[in-house]
């Protein structure tokens, strides 16, 4: 997939409390900087979990999501970072 980049690559949030919206991003790029596959949770802003994936280790995954739909991970290995598909 090729991509533009919209923003700085952030560290993921590790708790619902934090989650992101990474920018108000539709599009985001997951990537795993560990050894260990790691889950990642998409919740709604309100704190309800919209569902669960795991990104393997030293692994990428790509999100869509509603602009006000929030992200955070088991762990800080996981970065984010906004993006849109070309």
């Amino acid at each position: 997939m090729i991509i533009t980049l919209k923003g700085t690559e952030i560290d993921a949030p590790t708790g619902s409390g934090t989650a992101s919206n990474v920018g108000s991003a539709r599009l985001v790029r997951c990537v795993n900087a560990g050894g260990t596959a790691r889950l990642v949770t998409l919740e709604l802003a309100g704190g309800t979990d919209i569902g669960t994936f795991t990104v393997p280790a030293n692994g990428i995954q790509y999100v869509r999501k509603d602009a006000t739909d929030e992200l955070f991970a088991a762990h800080a290995d996981i970065k984010l970072a906004a993006c849109t598909q070309n």
